[in-house]
């Protein structure tokens, strides 16, 4: 029956291993092989921590800043439509000017076109989101070696 076949079958393959040594070792030592050359790149290239910062008061928002700022959003689904809502009106009182486009390309191409004050919202899921900003802002170089 069953267990007939699966004991020829073990028995079998136990020949094939011992008759063919060369490739029964490369089948264990490439995979170990491999690993320890993940676990020597992991060493060479650590993961930075950063300290903690700590909580300080900063202040209240200068919304004069904010008059005719555009914020531009893809895609535009039910979720990102509720989120910019938010962002728009219930954090300011005159409100901020959103666009949604139907793909990131779009985004960019509005974008190029845009003043100074326009910044990209791109919702890559429900809980996650990318900023993009013209090339005309200046970034932090805290941040330019992490990227």
């Amino acid at each position: 029956g069953v267990w007939r076949q699966t004991r020829a079958l073990l028995f079998k393959n136990c020949l094939i291993k011992c008759r063919t040594k060369k490739s029964s070792v490369q089948e264990v030592l490439f995979p170990l092989f491999f690993l320890f050359w993940l676990i020597l790149m992991s060493m060479m290239h650590p993961h930075r921590k950063y300290d903690e910062v700590a909580n300080t008061n900063l202040g209240t928002l200068d919304t004069s800043m904010l008059v005719n700022f555009v914020i531009g959003y893809t895609p535009p689904t039910r979720m990102a439509r509720e989120i910019m809502k938010k962002v728009a009106f219930d954090n300011f009182e005159d409100g901020i000017i959103t666009e949604e486009y139907l793909s990131e390309e779009e985004l960019q191409k509005a974008s190029a076109f845009k003043p100074s004050n326009f910044v990209g919202v791109v919702f890559t899921d429900a809980m996650s989101y990318q900023l993009r900003f013209p090339d005309s802002v200046a970034m932090s170089s805290v941040y330019m070696e992490s990227r």
